[in-house]
Order: C-alpha cells, then structure tokens, then sequence
C-alpha cells in the first residue's frame, strides 16, 4: 500500500494527462488513506470533479488507470455529483485536492 504523499505524488505528476484524457477537473484522495488507517490491503478512495460530463466506459477506464498508476492497488472513484448528502459532507471535509 502506498502513502499519502506518494499517491499524491502520482496524481500530481500525471494530472494534465488524466485532464486532457479523463476530462478530470479536480481529484483528491479521501478515505483510510487520508486517515492514516489503511492497510496493505486497503484499496485508495479517490474523488474526481469532471469538466464536462463523461460516459461509463470512460469512468471505468479512468478508474483502471488509476490502478495501473498506483501499482495495482485498487481504487474506489467516485464522483462528486454522485455523492449522498450525509457520506458527502464526510468525504468533502476529509478529501485532500492534488
């Protein structure tokens, strides 16, 4: 499992890329990660605003090259659209912006 800094690092190093590709506006990573609980096992939580709307597959492919950037750790992605008001306002006071 990778750190923080580190994944942060990834992120930052390939965000123009995952903007002219994914349409990805904003991206940060939130979850066991951010909270320093994360396991070998953990997988990356990660929540991305679009600059225009994408399809499924699009999401899909982005969600799977997040993987391959980190390693092959998992990725949960969601988007911020698609956030239920209770679990939403958790995730928006601990997500940290790249």
């Amino acid at each position: 499992m990778k750190q923080l800094e580190e994944i942060k690092d990834i992120i930052r190093d390939h965000k123009a890329e995952l903007a002219e590709e994914f349409s990805v506006a904003e991206i940060g990573v939130f979850g066991s990660v951010v909270r320093g609980e994360a396991r070998e096992d953990s997988d990356v939580d990660v929540l991305v605003d679009f600059s225009h709307p994408i399809g499924l597959m699009k999401f899909m492919r982005l969600e799977y090259h997040l993987e391959e950037l980190f390693g092959g750790t998992k990725v949960d992605l969601v988007s911020r659209k698609a956030l239920k008001p209770y679990i939403g306002k958790t995730i928006l006071r601990e997500v940290q912006y790249v």
